[in-house]
């Protein structure tokens, strides 16, 4: 399975791939990002054949974020798409029914950071939320198509995403929509790598979890989705025209604060979310800036 990655200090990261052994290959010779031109020319491919034919020089570093700094495995995303209420548990908890219909928000792209980087609390905050989500990276041009069939071939890869919530935000001055709690600075992590579609499918089976300061929060399966990953790109596609490196969030399954069970985040809490085969993230809540 490759992984890509970003590696280097916010704002000036370099590309790399990981290979099938865990060896670290710089891909700054091939592209000089990971971004929506190198997805839309067909970039992890020839990335792939590079690597099979020993083209790309190898990195001395663990692509782990333990010597250079991990960044968000794609740069700069036009649009980050969110799914809403995908997970009938979640949901419920949330005191809703399950859409017929898929619900969707924006969060602003410069909430994208790294799967390790601080997540920055605003000032007076006190209904900040976690949620694990997986996330799709459009690889192509994707617009009116003309059935779900079609999705997955727009599809470039997947993540691990961090869909970090303002409740008060979001529910009680939001004014009827979402995005007010959803797009504060660090308010996405993604990360730690992108791993193509091609070595995931289509995203159902997967083993998604959260835990806040080493206790078990969220525990479910991408299979449980209301919406699949291919109906979700579908039904957006009939509403924006995707742009290749779009991410979109597909929801979170229950285990929130939201729920009542258990506290909403504090300077000092320690996020952890994982989702099998796509790696492991985490990150500390520091106190945002005024």
């Amino acid at each position: 399975m490759l992984k890509f990655i970003r590696l280097g200090p916010m704002g000036a990261e370099r590309p790399a791939v990981i290979d099938e052994q865990g060896v670290v290959h710089d891909l700054s010779g091939l592209t000089s990002d990971i971004d929506g031109s190198f997805l839309a020319g067909g970039g992890l491919d020839a990335a792939a054949r590079a690597l099979a034919d020993g083209a790309l020089p190898v990195l001395d570093d663990p692509g782990d974020g333990s010597a250079l700094r991990l960044g968000a495995p794609i740069a700069r995303p036009t649009a980050v798409i969110c799914i809403g209420m995908n997970y009938a548990a979640h949901a419920a908890e949330s005191g809703a029914e399950p859409p017929t219909r898929t619900v969707i928000f924006f969060k602003h792209p410069n909430t994208v950071v790294g799967p390790y980087d601080e997540v920055l609390l605003p000032p007076g905050s006190m209904k900040t939320d976690w949620e694990v989500e997986l996330a799709v990276v459009i690889g192509t041009r994707t617009r009116y198509l003309a059935s779900p069939a079609d999705a997955l071939s727009h599809v470039a890869g997947f993540a691990v995403s961090n869909d970090v919530s303002e409740r008060e935000y979001q529910l009680e001055i939001s004014g009827g929509q979402w995005s007010k709690g959803k797009s504060s600075e660090t308010f996405n992590p993604l990360g730690p790598w992108l791993v193509p579609a091609a070595q995931v499918g289509d995203g159902s089976g997967l083993h998604l979890r959260s835990f806040v300061n080493g206790e078990p929060r969220q525990d479910s399966t991408t299979s449980d989705l209301i919406f699949d990953v291919a109906r979700l790109v579908y039904d957006l596609s009939q509403y924006v025209v995707l742009e290749p490196g779009d991410v979109i969030n597909t929801g979170t399954p229950q285990g929130v604060a939201l729920s009542g069970r258990f506290p909403y985040l504090r300077v000092g809490d320690v996020m952890e979310l994982e989702i099998d085969g796509l790696g492991r993230q985490r990150q500390t809540i520091a106190q945002g800036r005024p």
